[in-house]
């Protein structure tokens, strides 16, 4: 079945899913294979789930009909949601950075939905599975779509953005997240720029925070480009009124107080705003859309346990957003202020010199208590409360438990999944 066929197909059963377990009803499944799955498998467990179609490529089926071979179904996949973008009239913007992805993709959502019919990227969804599986939801009522992409190597946003083809993109940051895969922070910066190269090869809008150097720089001289600052009046105002432990922020004569943490959260409600006000939502709307998001999957969560004040931030973590966490907590009015901070994955060759820096600024930042936690950090000279694992923190603080009044920053890699030292606060 070739992809014009599929897609005529799709528009009957417009619902897609790689997931045996959770096919939709009359969707259509694509047996994708991984290191340690292969969904051709499963092909006619999905069938029986409910699913009208069944793409694989690997396999006989001669019993049943509806399970349509192809060379490769991942490539199917792809074809297919391509085939769609072409189709569709939404207008897409596309989204990419080191850090802050989801929550900026999730804050742009909640500002254009209260003017449009706004679709956006489930999760983080953001790969070469997920952008796909994005765009293949796009309906025809939908009227904006904001597509996330993630990459962890060369190449990768390229193929991202030939996929989603936006109208409009966006790049959080440049940070040193992924290392290993991008060879250095002049690889990150060299692939996340892929997606202004897709835009300003077809003439497309790019959003830009014109604080931010690097930015700055890559878009000098891009006419099409919408930009945002605190300082230089050339370019969209938006105030930083910051001044406690939420981002607090002033578009046009509005203030919006926000329930995210962290300064470094500033940049992502300010592009927000930016782009909201491109789009005609009025400042009011997007104040309120701002105001009611409520941070989730432990980003940037401000918890209160008894006299203990908690910055949740332990979805993920690189040596650039653990310093950007380190400074908030050092700004932060608390009598006592406890770190504990989780090895940073995907570092490659700069893993151990990296875990070193972070440690020495967390130390420079005077907390009164700081916990290492993992083999990186253990297998430095810090000196600071150091444990090779999760299991071994825990010992310490069921023995001597962290009391108030006290602010304690929570941040690590996902692999981490420091959010479990909640049990023992």
């Amino acid at each position: 079945m070739d992809t014009k066929s599929l897609y005529e197909f799709f528009l009957k059963h417009p619902k897609v899913s790689t997931d045996s377990r959770t096919i939709p009803e009359n969707g259509i499944f694509f047996a994708l294979k991984g290191p340690n799955f292969n969904g051709n498998e499963f092909a006619i467990e999905a069938l029986s789930r409910g699913a009208a179609l069944a793409v694989v490529d690997e396999g006989d089926f001669p019993d049943e009909p509806r399970c349509i071979r192809v060379p490769d179904a991942l490539a199917a996949l792809q074809q297919l949601a391509m085939h769609h973008r072409l189709q569709c009239k939404a207008r897409i913007i596309g989204l990419t950075g080191s850090n802050g992805k989801t929550t900026t993709k999730e804050l742009i959502a909640a500002v254009l939905s209260k003017k449009y019919r706004t679709l956006a990227t489930r999760g983080n969804l953001n790969n070469h599975i997920g952008v796909p599986l994005t765009l293949l939801r796009i309906a025809p009522e939908t009227e904006l779509a904001i597509v996330e992409m993630g990459a962890n190597h060369q190449g990768e946003i390229r193929l991202l953005s030939e996929m989603a083809q936006p109208d409009f993109g966006y790049i959080t940051n440049f940070g040193k997240a992924h290392l290993e895969g991008f060879g250095g922070v002049e690889g990150v910066i060299r692939g996340k720029s892929e997606l202004y190269e897709n835009l300003m090869e077809r003439g497309a809008t790019i959003f830009m925070n014109a604080d931010d150097p690097v930015q700055f720089e890559k878009l000098a001289g891009y006419a099409n480009c919408v930009g945002f600052s605190t300082r230089n009046p050339a370019y969209m105002q938006i105030k930083n009124l910051t001044d406690g432990p939420a981002v607090r922020l002033q578009v046009d004569d509005v203030v919006v107080q926000t329930q995210l943490t962290g300064r470094y959260n500033f940049s992502n409600c300010a592009v927000s705003a930016c782009i909201g006000k491109h789009f005609g939502v009025p400042a009011e709307a997007i104040a309120e859309a701002l105001e009611s998001y409520i941070p989730a999957n432990n980003r940037s969560q401000l918890i209160e346990r008894g006299n203990l004040r908690i910055l949740l931030d332990a979805y993920n973590a690189n040596p650039t957003s653990m310093a950007a966490a380190l400074e908030n907590l050092a700004e932060m009015d608390s009598p006592r202020k406890i770190a504990i901070l989780g090895d940073m994955f995907e570092l490659g060759a700069e893993a151990a010199a990296e875990h070193e820096a972070v440690g020495r600024f967390a130390l420079s930042k005077n907390p009164e208590k700081l916990y290492l936690v993992g083999q990186h950090f253990y297998d430095t000279a810090l000196p600071a409360a150091r444990f090779p694992d999760f299991a071994a923190l825990s010992r310490e603080l069921k023995a001597n438990p962290l009391t108030g009044p006290a602010t304690v920053l929570i941040k690590g890699s996902r692999g981490m999944a420091l959010e479990r030292v909640l049990e023992f606060l």
